[in-house]
C-alpha cells in the first residue's frame, strides 16, 4: 500500500472517531487533510501530481454536494470525501463513493431494524419523494436537522467504501 492510500485511510479513521463521538467532522481535519494531500502530491509528483490531487478533491466535492444541497447529509461528509479524493485521485474516489453509498445503505437498514424505526423511516422517505415530485429537487421540510430518526455517522461507510475501493484496485 502506498503512502497516499495509508494517509487517506488514517484521515477516514480519524473522521470516524469524531463523527461517531461528536456527530461532527472538524474543518481542521478535512481542510488540513486536503491541504496536506495537495502538498504531498506536488512534492511527490510535481505539477502532474498536484493536478491529479486537485482533480480528486474536486471529484469528491462534486459527488456528494447535491445530497448535501437537499439536506441529505452534513457538510463535513462532503468535505471528507473531497479530502479523501485529494489523497486518492478522481478515479479511486469515484469508486470509493459508490462503495460508500452501498455501505451506507446497508448500515442504514441495520440501524432502522435495530432501532425499530423502519415504518417511520419509510414514511419519511415517502414524504421526501412526494415533496420532490411536487416541488422539484429543493430541500424538503424534513432534513437531517429536522428529523427525529437515528442518524448514521456517514464517516463510517466512507471508511468502508474507501477500504473496499483500495482493496479492489
Amino acid at each position: 500500500m502506498r503512502l497516499l492510500e495509508i494517509a487517506a485511510i488514517a484521515v477516514a479513521v480519524a473522521a470516524c472517531a469524531f463523527d461517531v463521538s461528536r456527530q461532527r467532522i472538524p474543518n481542521a481535519l478535512t481542510f488540513g487533510a486536503a491541504a496536506a494531500a495537495l502538498i504531498t502530491a506536488a512534492v511527490i509528483g510535481g505539477v502532474s501530481g498536484f493536478g491529479v490531487s486537485a482533480a480528486g478533491w474536486l471529484t469528491g466535492l462534486v459527488l456528494f454536494l447535491p445530497v448535501y444541497a437537499v439536506g441529505g447529509m452534513g457538510g463535513g461528509d462532503v468535505k471528507l470525501l473531497a479530502a479523501l479524493g485529494a489523497w486518492l485521485g478522481p478515479a479511486t474516489i469515484f469508486h470509493a463513493a459508490l462503495y460508500t453509498a452501498i455501505a451506507g445503505a446497508v448500515l442504514a437498514i441495520i440501524i432502522m431494524v435495530a432501532k425499530q424505526c423502519v415504518r417511520q423511516t419509510l414514511s419519511n422517505i415517502n414524504m421526501m419523494l412526494l415533496h420532490w415530485r411536487v416541488a422539484g429537487l429543493t430541500a424538503p421540510p424534513l432534513t437531517l436537522e429536522t428529523s427525529t430518526s437515528p442518524k448514521l455517522a456517514y464517516a463510517v461507510p466512507m471508511l468502508i467504501g474507501t477500504v473496499i475501493a483500495l482493496w479492489l484496485e
